[in-house]
């Protein structure tokens, strides 16, 4: 179960990356939408470090006292 966790943590890292890409070629674009883009590339490096966070506090919780 935790490797689904990690799995998903680090998909928020490629998600992040698609939208720095897009926000790049979308930047001198006429009514482009690049800072939306960005917006979007900061939330999704914010939800990596809070499940990232999560995961760590869910593992330490399941471990045997």
């Amino acid at each position: 179960m935790m490797k689904v966790f990690k799995i998903f943590e680090f998909a928020y890292l490629g998600i992040m990356i698609f939208f720095l890409y897009s926000a790049y070629t979308e930047w001198g674009v006429e009514g482009g939408k690049g800072p939306l883009y960005l917006l979007f590339a900061g939330v999704a490096l914010f939800m990596f470090f809070f499940k990232r966070k999560f995961r760590k506090k869910f593992e330490a919780n399941r471990k045997p006292k």
